[in-house]
């Protein structure tokens, strides 16, 4: 499992995908909180805090993540080696498992850059570290789970889909349905089944991670999803290969 994890991350390092990912997030977070006039921009509201950047990323995420995960299986199959990956002495949920910690990896190392805003408000502000640590801390751990949660789901998609554009498509609808979607559906539908969908959309859980007060129900609720979302996966390539 470990070679076959360390070759998906070197695929990633040595090939466009990897870094034009980890460019495209960081250009599109840094023109809407620092460049673009409106409320988002941390300039403009004079205010010490990074919550516009949180509440921006997930968006971008829900769009990026996808087209990196949707090569996953989908372009083993087109390019006919996904045999070849089954006769190695490796388990379906190895196979699995490797094609995910590889996508968390890229997705650490796009959001690890980030820091720097995070320098930037705590020095920018009149009073040096003049920001709210403990909702900021919170909001990228939330933000963490929200990024691994949506690899889940991108790799749930390749294993799906033959081709990487459904596969893309796939996983943007999942992503779309699990962090705004139940919540849509709540708001429009009566008690107590509104309830229900709050409690199954991760926006709900990532915003309550973003007051900064970690509680256990809210991480067990994104592991779950990973967990349920990869032996999904699991069972898919089992049926498939």
């Amino acid at each position: 499992m470990k070679a076959l994890l360390i070759k998906e991350i070197r695929s990633y390092l040595s090939s466009v995908i990897g870094y034009a990912s980890i460019l495209v997030f960081l250009i599109t977070t840094g023109l809407f909180i620092w460049v673009f006039p409106g409320n988002n921009n941390i300039l403009e509201m004079g205010d010490a805090t990074l919550q516009s950047f949180f509440s921006q990323a997930p968006g971008i995420l829900m769009f990026l993540i996808p087209a990196i995960t949707m090569r996953y299986f989908a372009e083993e199959k087109r390019a006919g080696t996904i045999e070849l990956l089954t006769t190695k002495p490796i388990s379906d949920l190895q196979i699995v498992l490797s094609k995910y910690l590889a996508g968390c990896f890229l997705t650490f190392i796009t959001l690890l850059p980030t820091l720097v805003y995070y320098v930037s408000i705590c020095y920018m502000g009149e009073v040096t570290g003049n920001i709210d640590h403990p909702s900021t801390i919170g909001s990228y751990l939330g933000l963490l789970l929200l990024s691994m949660t949506f690899v889940a789901i991108g790799t749930m998609s390749s294993s799906i889909a033959n081709n990487q554009v459904i596969a893309f498509i796939i996983g943007l609808f999942f992503n779309f349905l699990f962090y705004a979607g139940f919540t849509i559906i709540a708001s429009i539908i009566r008690p107590p089944l509104d309830y229900v969908f709050l409690k199954i959309s991760m926006l709900e859980h990532f915003i309550a991670i973003k007051r900064g007060i970690i509680d256990s129900r809210d991480i067990i609720y994104f592991f779950s999803v990973i967990i349920l979302t990869l032996y999904i996966t699991k069972v898919i390539f089992s049926h498939k290969k």
